[in-house]
């Protein structure tokens, strides 16, 4: 369910939205061609998001279930998150890009089945909270092989880096080293997952009317190195409608997802995280 403060950043920025395009009678007609031929361009957006998270974090000396956190907690759909993009075409053809995605739910429940969790089980009966965390930033070199008047296309080689963290509190019982256990009330387990990935994809853009300018983005990626086996994708597509010399309004939608099997000796387990949804967003162009 939508929690009214995950509301209010969506509420921001479609008020701006609205003061932008009642504004924009009285200000210089803006041109889609600048997002194509300028040096800057910058979007930040508001996500109308939908989540799945499942996940195993391994004890020990054993092997756990599976966890769908999304039907153990709730599903966090339709949550509001910001998104940041940067492009600096350093020459036509040459380019640099900058994205940032912080997403956090925070749920809690009183479970109706045990949790295991690494070393950690949840009791039946015991309220549990959920605290999940994950911060995304990719910085990527573009090469624009593609290029018109009206269009181009670009291929796109960097370095994504994903931080996942799972926090989990409430009574359970607890094994140690030896395989002793022990309940303990208000215990609290947290792991983070680092994530850094090699980027690959494409990206186009096309000036489709004087204000109107649509562009696309897809990034794939799989890797199986130093303990990580997963794989991981970005797909979005947008449509911006440019009202002022230097400003537009877009509505686009966003998918990302990552999925990997890991083995190593902070994190032995698997990790399935998804969001995707309408993003509204603000352009800006110089």
């Amino acid at each position: 369910m939508t929690s009214r403060p995950a509301l209010r950043p969506a509420a921001a920025l479609l008020t701006t939205l609205l003061c932008a395009t009642g504004a924009a009678p009285a200000m210089a007609q803006g041109s889609a061609q600048s997002l194509l031929d300028n040096s800057w361009v910058f979007n930040l957006g508001a996500f109308i998001v939908k989540t799945d998270l499942s996940a195993r974090l391994d004890g020990q000396s054993t092997t756990n279930p599976d966890i769908d956190f999304d039907s153990t907690f709730g599903r966090g759909s339709d949550a509001t998150r910001i998104r940041a993009d940067a492009l600096w075409r350093i020459t036509p053809t040459h380019h640099l890009r900058f994205m940032y995605f912080d997403n956090k739910l925070d749920r809690a429940r009183v479970l109706d089945a045990p949790l295991e969790w690494g070393d950690y089980t949840f009791n039946t009966g015991s309220n549990v909270a959920l605290e999940q965390r994950q911060r995304t930033t990719e910085l990527a070199y573009e090469y624009a092989f593609m290029r018109q008047p009206t269009y181009e296309v670009a291929g796109t080689l960097g370095v994504h880096y994903s931080e996942i963290s799972l926090k989990l509190s409430g009574n359970a019982t607890v094994t140690d080293a030896n395989g002793n256990t022990s309940n303990v009330t208000g215990a609290v387990t947290s792991k983070k997952l680092p994530a850094p990935l090699p980027v690959i994809g494409v990206r186009g853009g096309w000036v489709v009317a004087p204000q109107w300018y649509l562009d696309a983005q897809l990034q794939f990626f799989k890797v199986n190195i130093d303990g990580y086996d997963g794989n991981w994708s970005d797909f979005r597509v947008g449509g911006t409608w440019m009202f002022a010399k230097n400003f537009g309004v877009g509505l686009g939608y966003n998918r990302f997802a990552t999925k990997v099997d890991v083995r190593r000796d902070d994190f032995s387990g698997n990790l399935k995280t998804s969001y995707s949804g309408l993003q509204a967003y603000l352009t800006g162009t110089f």
